[in-house]
């Protein structure tokens, strides 16, 4: 059975993907969904929580190898 034309490829995702991370959004999370109706990719970015830091966070973020 043969499959049904794919609206998008796993390189457009690349693509989508490689460009919020060029654009330097702060994200833990990156989603990406199919709009079937436009067929188009939409990408959500979920924002990074940061905690509270104290001196030994900062000192690590500073030396971290």
């Amino acid at each position: 059975m043969a499959r049904g034309r794919v609206p998008f490829r796993q390189a457009d995702v690349k693509r989508a993907v490689a460009g919020v991370i060029a654009a330097g959004v702060p994200a833990d999370k990156i989603r990406v969904e199919v709009d079937p109706a436009a067929g188009r990719i939409v990408v959500t970015a979920t924002p990074t929580l940061e905690a509270p830091k104290n001196a030994l966070d900062e000192w690590r973020a500073r030396n971290a190898r």
